[in-house]
């Protein structure tokens, strides 16, 4: 399956243009996208969600002839709603736990080399899954290996935006400063941990997978890197972000098991039936055993009384003391 978790969404994005964008992703072979929302720190105490869902297919009304030839065309992909938090200071991350439970998928895009640090190394993992960075501008700091591999380590992805660099209105100045920090970010992870995405405004600005590809490799990325990073990478990160959502406390999954089919169910309950039965029949069978041996015992000791309960110390030391005083009672005259 390929991803592409970042497709530009605004409120004033209209719902027939986001139907054409998911529609030409479907056909580029996109199988899981994302509706991205940027917001900029600190976020509001409520904080909606304004990003429309859809089905997983767009029904349109077709004749009977021109419904096969059309029915990839309006196939969409599934679709996820994410928000991007653009911060420039750690404290105003308050928020980022009910953001997390309001979005599917939850990115920072740090602005100073402090919140950098910060989302690499401090942030809640648990919370945020994707660090994104506008490559296209002077980055503020330097993407060094360190605080870049100890992101990696601890579960988080760098997102690699190409879109706003392909945009015909990108100056050469926007292409250069993306070309060079992604040269810079791939030395930093050795071409790990990376996600790429379209960060596309329209149709036109997506690109296949191949294409996408074979031009992050003239910048030095491998093309199994590349591929991890449009499919395993990406899988992981909602597979991830859905169990946070959805699990025992983000840890472990609960899923719903098949349900059995009424034959199943009616052989499963006969078979319990009659091992109730055996079991009864193996108990009784027992209890009239025992029955008999204590009948065959009160039988032979029947002269001494009938009486087969064996007698303790305490009480045969205070029997022995009764008949010794009642012999002394009898011998006074």
């Amino acid at each position: 399956m390929l991803y592409d978790l970042n497709i530009a969404w605004s409120p004033s994005t209209s719902t027939a243009e986001l139907e054409r964008i998911l529609r030409f992703s479907s056909q580029l072979g996109y199988n899981v996208v994302a509706l991205n929302h940027t917001l900029d720190a600190p976020l509001p105490s409520q904080i909606p969600n304004p990003i429309p869902q859809f089905p997983s297919q767009i029904s349109t009304t077709t004749s009977s002839t021109s419904q096969t030839e059309n029915r990839q065309q309006q196939r969409i992909p599934t679709v996820l709603r994410r928000l991007t938090v653009n911060f420039s200071d750690p404290s105003q991350n308050q928020q980022l736990p009910k953001a997390a439970q309001a979005y599917d998928i939850l990115a920072l895009r740090p602005q100073t080399e402090k919140a950098f640090q910060a989302a690499c190394l401090t942030v809640s993992a648990t919370e945020v899954s994707i660090i994104s960075l506008d490559l296209t501008t002077r980055l503020p700091f330097h993407l060094r290996p360190k605080p870049c591999m100890a992101a990696v380590a601890r579960g988080l992805r760098f997102e690699v935006a190409y879109g706003r660099a392909l945009r015909p209105d990108a100056d050469a100045r926007a292409r250069a400063n993306f070309a060079g920090n992604v040269v810079q970010l791939v030395r930093a992870t050795r071409g790990r941990g990376l996600v790429l995405s379209s960060e596309a405004h329209g149709a036109m600005s997506l690109r296949g997978p191949a294409d996408v590809v074979n031009l992050l490799a003239v910048w030095g990325l491998p093309t199994d890197r590349g591929m991890e990073a449009l499919g395993v990478n990406p899988r992981g990160v909602v597979v991830n972000e859905g169990i946070k959502r959805s699990g025992f406390r983000g840890v472990v999954d609960i899923m719903n098991v098949a349900e059995r089919s009424e034959e199943q169910q009616a052989k499963l309950s006969k078979e319990i039936v009659e091992g109730k039965d055996n079991r009864k029949r193996k108990n009784g069978g027992g209890e009239t055993a025992e029955k008999g041996g204590e009948g065959g015992a009160g039988g032979a000791g029947g002269g001494g009384g009938g009486d087969n309960v064996p007698m303790s110390k305490r009480q045969a030391k205070k029997l022995k003391a009764a008949l010794r005083k009642k012999e002394v009672e009898e011998k006074e005259p």
